[in-house]
């Protein structure tokens, strides 16, 4: 019973640094869904567009600048350790880049191991059929209820993991770094140790004696 209540608090502490960027034109919509998020103790971070969603993920350059300079340096992805992003959470419809648009340009980016959530409205089997085709791991339908988030919990399970993992390679490579130093710390210690024995054990050269010549001593 215990282990088990270990696993839930677990989880729900990765759950609160679990971050969700949730892309919605619709206020209404967009409202719901951080409510659901937040109840089940993510972080959220709301956008309400595709392009605003890419320039986050740093894929595109500023918004505002409409015009570029040719001779200005093309926009670089952000780095997770800046802006980790363990989910995705789209709207289908949206004025300008779509929800499948912006699914296409995430997973043909740095961001593609990230995990996309398409949302809609309107059930329309060719539309899901698309999504999940193109790298989507859920499609769900508006709109969302609680019990649509508990489909998302392989995610967090998923996050838990490769968190634990990390962190048990990074424990393993700090005991191996301890083993080593602890090694070459002995290695010298023995040398000094040996290096004093063999001097221990040296005789003492003899007392060179003073020639003589006709019974006189050399000075």
């Amino acid at each position: 019973m215990e282990f088990v209540d270990s696993i839930k608090l677990q989880l729900q502490q990765q759950q609160q640094h679990f971050h969700v960027l949730a892309v919605d034109d619709s206020v209404i919509d967009m409202k719901l869904l951080e409510r659901l998020l937040r109840d089940s103790s993510c972080k959220v971070t709301c956008v309400d567009s595709g392009d605003k969603a890419l320039k986050y993920l740093g894929l595109i350059d500023d918004l505002d600048n409409t015009i570029e300079s040719s001779s200005s340096p093309p926009c670089q992805p952000l780095q997770e350790e800046e802006t980790k992003v363990n989910l995705i959470m789209t709207d289908y419809c949206m004025p300008g880049m779509s929800g499948y648009d912006l699914l296409k340009r995430v997973k043909g980016s740095s961001w593609k191991d990230v995990p996309v959530v398409v949302m809609s409205s309107e059930n329309i089997p060719s539309r899901i059929s698309m999504c999940l085709e193109e790298g989507a791991e859920e499609f769900l339908l508006k709109p969302l209820q609680l019990s649509d988030l508990k489909k998302l919990q392989p995610y967090f399970l998923k996050s838990f993991d490769n968190s634990y993992e990390q962190e048990s390679a990074n424990s393993s490579i700090a005991s191996d770094k301890d083993h080593i130093v602890n090694n070459n710390n002995n290695m010298n210690n023995n040398n000094i140790n040996s290096i004093s024995k063999r001097k221990a054990m040296s005789p003492e050269p003899p007392e060179r004696s003073r020639p003589k010549m006709k019974g006189l001593e050399v000075a």
